[in-house]
């Protein structure tokens, strides 16, 4: 079973010419509340403080605030990305974070050399590699492109390699940064089915979206994020009917439901 544990987490990033900011936005940082100072005596941004929830198998956690709320940094410490400053973070289980389609691939080696790389790190045995090799290369129909440096890639054929390959291992723990529809016209219907079909049979997801009938439609717990802390934790309608205006939350909840009876 898959658990994740966030306890007192905190996430700060120096400024390490802090002495040489303007003096609108040293002003405009401290006026925010969250300026620090480092062991080292630097100024700092502290971007998360004292976030704590745990989650378990079946839980469906959606986390919402304005910009710079520290949602993503949040994602980002949770995926190993940034190493908090304080507290800890404790997952049990498969983790995969989709936080950009493009994301852990190396721009040298070939659509087909990512893959294997992908494979390895997961522990893949020569099978399984060649398994996941098939369902990438028809899933990104790139054809021979896969053969080739993704770096002769266009940014397009980047997006389709990378969400496939982020879609094709089926993770417990699933996280995502907004709800990631990436591609042409004739690339989002797959997209859109491959990614609920995830995340449907993730045992945990937690997902950072302004979108609010995606949160309602697949969430059963909102954290609501403000400067860099737990602001309110709770069930999605109650949650989301007090951080939006009446009239959005009600379009919101039609939305919600049109995306259900889908």
């Amino acid at each position: 079973m898959a658990q994740l544990l966030v306890e007192n987490v905190s996430v700060s990033f120096p400024l390490y010419h802090g002495e040489s900011r303007s003096l609108k936005k040293t002003v405009f940082a401290a006026a925010s509340g969250r300026m620090g100072q480092d062991s080292r005596k630097r100024l700092t941004v502290e971007a998360l403080r004292d976030v704590s929830f745990s989650l378990h198998t079946g839980d469906r956690l959606g986390f919402i605030g304005s910009n710079g709320a520290g949602k993503t940094t949040l994602l980002r410490a949770m995926a190993g990305i940034y190493e908090p400053v304080g507290g800890r973070i404790v997952i049990e289980g498969l983790v995969t974070a989709l936080l950009d389609p493009g994301q852990g691939m190396n721009m040298e080696l070939t659509g087909y050399e990512n893959i294997r790389l992908r494979a390895l790190f997961n522990g893949y045995s020569e099978q399984q590699t060649r398994v996941l090799q098939e369902d990438v290369a028809q899933f990104a129909e790139l054809g021979n492109f896969l053969s080739l440096p993704v770096r002769t890639y266009s940014s397009g054929m980047i997006v389709r390699l990378g969400f496939a390959l982020a879609t094709a291992i089926h993770p417990q723990i699933l996280l995502m940064d907004e709800w990631i529809l990436a591609g042409d016209a004739a690339f989002l219907g797959k997209a859109r089915q491959r990614l609920e079909t995830m995340v449907g049979s993730a045992e945990i997801l937690v997902l950072s979206s302004h979108n609010a009938a995606i949160l309602m439609q697949w969430c059963n717990r909102i954290i609501w994020m403000e400067g860099g802390r737990v602001h309110a934790d709770g069930p999605p309608e109650e949650i989301l009917s007090a951080y939006l205006p009446p009239e959005q939350f009600e379009q919101a909840k039609t939305a919600a439901s049109a995306l259900t009876a889908v």
